[in-house]
């Protein structure tokens, strides 16, 4: 009887063991998917997060690379900039300066000495002769003396007292005015400040001229090539 029993049982138990084992793997299976799932997500979740951090990054330095490159443009730009500045300050400087301190046309209105007329000519000449007797003047040629006059003295000064005043009394071009302009206040240095190193009245006279012919050349542009 109990070997019966025991024989009827044992399907039923082995079933019971089957359908036991079932659930089992069913939730092993499940649990191992549900971990793969989660660390599968993680993996992604931390690729995702790699990748914003690296476009952060590329973001960030572009940016920095783009400030640079501004920072740089505006520099050079700035120091590009000055130098027009300050040429542009010292001009109206220079034009204020003479125009407060040379002698001014002889008109409240319009200039009559404008080029072609007599007076212009008058100016002209009147100006390169006084620049050619200073020099006679300087080198002692004129009124010959062994020791420091006055003549020797205005021959000195001639270009500054005679030839710069009569040829701003003409009514000449801009660039033409501002090389006057400029010399009406370079030379007086160049007279004081030379004979502090050496004291020669036709050096003086010499280093005016050079200045003169030099200002002129360089606002008039005759050594600028032609195409």
């Amino acid at each position: 009887m109990n070997s019966l029993l025991s024989s009827s049982t044992s399907p039923c138990n082995s079933q019971t063991l089957k359908l036991a084992s079932r659930p089992t793997s069913f939730r092993l299976s499940l649990l191992c998917n549900t971990i793969t799932a989660q660390y599968t997500g993680r993996n992604s979740l931390s690729l995702k997060l790699r990748a914003s951090n690296n476009a952060n990054e590329v973001d960030s330095q572009t940016a920095k690379d783009d400030q640079a490159a501004e920072t740089s443009n505006q520099v050079s730009s700035s120091s590009s900039s000055a130098p027009p500045a300050l040429d542009r300050d010292l001009k109206k400087v220079v034009q204020k300066t003479a125009a407060t301190f040379a002698p001014r046309a002889s008109t409240a209105t319009r200039n009559p000495a404008v080029p072609g007329t007599t007076l212009y000519t008058v100016f002209e000449v009147q100006g390169y002769v006084s620049m050619v007797l200073g020099g006679a003047l300087s080198f002692n040629l004129i009124f010959p003396s062994n020791d420091p006059d006055i003549w020797r003295l205005m021959g000195m000064w001639s270009i500054w007292m005679f030839t710069i005043p009569s040829l701003r009394a003409r009514d000449c071009s801009k660039n033409e005015k501002e090389a006057l302009n400029y010399l009406f206040l370079l030379i007086p240095l160049l007279n004081v400040l030379i004979p502090f190193f050496l004291k020669s009245f036709s050096f003086v006279w010499s280093a005016d001229t050079i200045a003169f012919f030099g200002m002129y050349a360089w606002k008039l542009g005759w050594l600028q090539k032609t195409e």
